[in-house]
């Protein structure tokens, strides 16, 4: 996640038309510390079911955890983009990750 706040401006054109949410089965108020602390301009939701991680097929029964899936949903409700898991620490990741969101959303046009 620390990834994300960190590129947020350019990942995610600074929250333009874009909504990160991060769903994890940790309590809310983990969850809730866990962001202040760490500055994070992101929503958090927790699902400590595990019911929506089980729906996108994320969700470890045998262990009770999410994995690193990420799903970008487009303005219709339907997933565009997808991967399982998410390669954190490979670059490529979020070159492909932003690129999926400036399809859907792209930048404004710049200024002449």
């Amino acid at each position: 996640m620390e990834a994300y706040r960190d590129q947020y401006a350019t990942l995610f054109n600074n929250g333009r038309k874009v909504v990160v949410v991060g769903i994890s089965v940790d309590p809310d108020t983990a969850l809730a510390s866990w962001a202040r602390d760490s500055d994070f301009p992101v929503v958090f939701a927790s699902d400590t079911a595990g019911k929506v991680g089980a729906a996108y097929g994320a969700y470890d029964e045998a262990r009770k955890i999410d994995n690193r899936s990420l799903y970008v949903i487009g303005p219709d409700g339907k997933i565009a983009y997808k991967t399982q898991p998410f390669r954190v620490l490979v670059a490529e990741a979020y070159t492909e990750l932003g690129d999926a969101i400036d399809k859907l959303s792209p930048p404004p046009p710049s200024e002449k």
